[in-house]
């Protein structure tokens, strides 16, 4: 069945970066999108530059493709957007692949990372916040059960995680707002 995160715990996950570096930053970022909006680690990793725009007025990412081809838009809370803000201006992200790997010597390097980095970022974060066994999926769980606790309807919801039918995004806005004051 999986873990789901309580909200103190979700706050604590990400507390747990070192945002004063380049890894930190970078895993800051990856966490909110893993936690904020539930995205898959193949998402994740696939993500590019491009993908974010501004729609209505909100910052979206855009023609993410998702489990089966599916093609979605997913809405982006502003506190999402700063942490990813954060890691594009001091790594000097402008395009293509939104996550990078970094050396030990904190310099940003390569034309990706795989699946298995977002992986260890979930694992190492949790283990300095003293969460037991967390996987990937389960901040994606958590993501809909907090959106669920926020007011957020089960449509809702499932068209955030790519499971539902598309939707216009002034119809989920609102559930992402609530979840962000969760």
């Amino acid at each position: 069945m999986g873990n789901w995160l309580t909200a103190r715990q979700g706050r604590l996950l990400l507390s747990a970066p070192d945002r004063s570096t380049m890894r930190g930053k970078r895993d800051a970022a990856m966490l909110a999108l893993l936690l904020g909006w539930g995205l898959r680690r193949s998402e994740l990793a696939a993500l590019d530059m491009i993908h974010f725009q501004q729609r209505e007025d909100h910052w979206a990412i855009v023609d993410l493709i998702g489990k089966g081809g599916r093609v979605r838009t997913v809405p982006v809370p502003d506190w999402v957007k700063a942490a990813v803000d954060d890691w594009t201006r001091a790594a000097g992200i402008v395009e293509n692949r939104l996550f990078l790997s970094i050396r030990k010597n904190g310099a940003v390097w390569g034309e990706g990372l795989t699946q298995n980095v977002i992986w260890y970022v979930v694992r190492d974060a949790a283990k300095r916040v003293g969460i037991d066994r967390p996987a990937p999926h389960d901040l994606r769980r958590s993501c809909a059960r907090m959106c669920h606790l926020a007011g957020g309807e089960l449509e809702q919801i499932q068209f955030l995680l790519g499971h539902g039918q598309s939707k216009p995004l002034s119809v989920i806005w609102a559930a992402s707002s609530e979840f962000a004051r969760q």
